[in-house]
């Protein structure tokens, strides 16, 4: 479904599949039992080779809190979002040899719409906790923050500071 368009934007679109060339949005079923429940996160021999994990991190964040925007030169983030709570992901596709240049896609994963979004290289992202209780994000991106023994400058392009960026949340 589209919605409105920033002039820079050719589309704007809010959808949970992928508008974006690049990124692969996974459904995650969640397994309940008499013990509690089971999320199965990723799978090594169903990930493309490229975005296999090298690390891992959860984040918890709290209600109305957002995470970026910011776009990586090198790394793929591999989110999975899975609850409690949702979140509201903005993705833009920076990458000017991309077919899908200049599209902004939203849409809402989390406790109600579980999933994991492989974002690629030059598609700027961020994501807002839309709850009125934390969420969680686990990340396994494919590259080492800040490199072997965090010694490399990290890979991020950060626009959330930036005044005149066109990377927006509404």
């Amino acid at each position: 479904m589209s919605t409105s368009t920033h002039p820079y934007f050719d589309s704007v679109v809010e959808s949970t599949e992928s508008q974006i060339e690049g990124v692969i949005i996974n459904e995650l079923s969640k397994y309940d039992d008499d013990r509690g429940w089971l999320v199965e996160l990723y799978r090594n021999d169903e990930l493309p080779y490229d975005n296999k994990p090298v690390m891992a991190y959860i984040s918890e964040t709290n209600p109305g809190v957002s995470r970026g925007p910011h776009e990586h030169v090198e790394q793929s983030d591999y989110f999975a979002f899975i609850g409690p709570g949702n979140f509201k992901l903005y993705l833009w596709d920076a990458r000017e040899d991309s077919p899908t240049y200049n599209t902004k896609q939203t849409a809402i994963f989390g406790e109600d719409c579980r999933a994991a979004v492989i974002i690629p290289p030059g598609v700027v992202h961020a994501y807002r906790n839309i709850s009125d209780k934390n969420a969680w994000c686990f990340n396994g991106p494919n590259e080492l923050y800040a490199g072997e023994g965090k010694r490399s400058p990290v890979d991020e392009i950060r626009h959330e500071e930036d005044t005149t960026s066109l990377y927006v949340l509404d």
